[in-house]
């Protein structure tokens, strides 16, 4: 019996009830089934939560049940810490910007809110910037950049992590441009960075082109500053 049940769940595409009901207690008949199905939707929203992780690329698995909230960061008026975790400026199309000293957990906090984006059915992306550059300038060079583009149609959230660490050429600079443009007012930022806003010329070649950008960027944004010492940089002396 039990394989004709998986048949015709196989069928029915429903994934996890051939396993889930036996372990269901009976009271009633619309008890049972109420907590039949419901136990299969939030199995399968676990499921595709881990299916966009997967799909997001992050560097590690870095989660906000870990993250260290201290007085080294700094919010802004209207953000606090509730309201920037139960993600609302997806909804809304708003930017997060963090920056700050390297090792100060910039990295950590914008992945960690891009992982729990994904499992609040969100689609994200996570780049390293010089990892999106080469991206865009090798596919500009094959005559794919369009393709790149495309990429992000159904895409919410992208992360640009390590803004500030390489410079870029002055085709790379215009590329990136082209794409925030795309975003603009219709994705959410996250870019972590360790210049501020006034020094990002040191990595934008055009000056004019640097202003444009850095407009689109802090428009609709929430910026958190970060400061202190690097704690992995405390982690290795505290060791010694």
């Amino acid at each position: 019996m039990s394989d004709v049940i998986k048949e015709k769940c196989k069928l029915l595409r429903l994934a996890y009830v051939a396993d889930l009901y036996e372990k269901i207690p009976f009271e009633n008949t619309e008890q049972y089934l109420m907590e039949l199905l419901q136990k299969e939707i939030e199995l399968r929203e676990i499921a595709k939560g881990e299916r966009l992780i997967k799909k997001a690329k992050f560097m590690n698995e870095k989660e906000l049940e870990d993250y260290q909230w201290g007085d080294h960061i700094h919010l802004p008026p209207n953000l606090d810490r509730e309201s920037l975790e139960s993600l609302s400026f997806i909804k809304e199309k708003e930017n997060v910007i963090l920056t700050g000293a390297p090792g100060t957990g910039k990295s950590h906090l914008a992945t960690a809110l891009g992982r729990k984006a994904c499992r609040n059915g969100y689609e994200v992306r996570f780049y390293r910037i010089a990892d999106l550059i080469e991206l865009l300038e090798r596919s500009w060079t094959e005559g794919r950049y369009q393709l790149i583009r495309n990429r992000f149609n159904k895409v919410d959230m992208v992360i640009l992590d390590e803004m500030g660490y390489v410079p870029f050429s002055k085709d790379g600079a215009e590329l990136l441009f082209q794409l925030i443009s795309d975003w603009y007012e219709r994705k959410s930022l996250v870019i972590t960075s360790n210049l501020e806003f006034s020094q990002w010329n040191k990595i934008f070649v055009d000056a004019r082109l640097t202003a444009a950008l850095v407009d689109r960027v802090i428009h609709h944004a929430h910026i958190l500053s970060f400061t202190g010492d690097s704690y992995r940089v405390k982690h290795a002396l505290s060791n010694r």
